[in-house]
């Protein structure tokens, strides 16, 4: 699932653009002021941002300024009323990967949206260092404090999963959908609660007290980012 972070100050707006984009493989959280962005951007990681440029407390250009000198290359589309040529080759020389001036059809920011996403899609396909952990799916080499952890390719799947979308909880559905459907007929109800059991053997310290698989009970699980 791809996670997308919106700063508009119209509430209105703010709330078309939310329900355009949301989707069985979307997400979106809205903010409105910049201080609320920094408060969410210093919690949670995002696909892709969308930043409104005129906002009550300041600029989104000042935002995407501070990222990229943060060294933050997270995709950023720029909102502004400013149609001017010099402000959009202002935003895009700031960082900016595109620049969309309103009024405008939520149809074209879809698709501009989509077109980023895909751009900025994330790979594993180098090895991975989280915490203790070193993860290399495409050599299907897992380690722990440097030893060698055997998984299953079912449990490489829903690893890979989770550690993609970490920080955030996939709910079980989506992870029975990515992990075992596949077009097959029947999965068993357990099949999921089975294997996240097996993973946290071979990677929790404690398997009773997750520090990295937890459990969000209700909705489903996260690989949580440890601070």
């Amino acid at each position: 699932m791809k996670h997308i972070f919106l700063l508009e100050d119209d509430e209105t707006l703010g709330r078309g653009i939310v329900m355009a984009l949301t989707g069985p493989e979307a997400s979106v959280m809205c903010r409105s002021t910049l201080a609320q962005a920094w408060g969410a951007l210093a919690e949670e990681r995002f696909d892709l941002l969308i930043l409104d440029i005129n906002l009550p407390d300041g600029s989104g250009l000042d935002l995407l300024r501070q990222l990229r000198m943060n060294g933050d290359s997270t995709s950023v589309i720029l909102l502004t009323a400013n149609d001017l040529e010099l402000d959009e080759v202002t935003g895009l020389e700031a960082g900016a990967d595109d620049y969309i001036t309103k009024p405008f059809s939520l149809a074209v920011l879809r698709a501009r949206v989509n077109a980023q996403l895909r751009r900025s899609a994330p790979t594993i396909s180098q090895t991975m260092s989280i915490g203790p952990f070193i993860f290399d799916f495409d050599r299907m080499d897992f380690r722990r404090d440097g030893a060698a952890v055997e998984l299953s390719k079912t449990e490489q799947k829903l690893l890979r999963v989770l550690v993609e979308n970490r920080g955030h909880t996939v709910p079980r559905a989506t992870l029975v959908d990515r992990v075992w459907t596949d077009g097959a007929e029947f999965v068993e109800e357990n099949a999921l609660s089975v294997t996240i059991k097996r993973l946290r053997g071979k990677l929790e310290a404690d398997p009773a007290k997750p520090e990295y698989l937890k459990t969000v009970y209700g909705i489903g699980y996260t690989w949580a980012v440890k601070l």
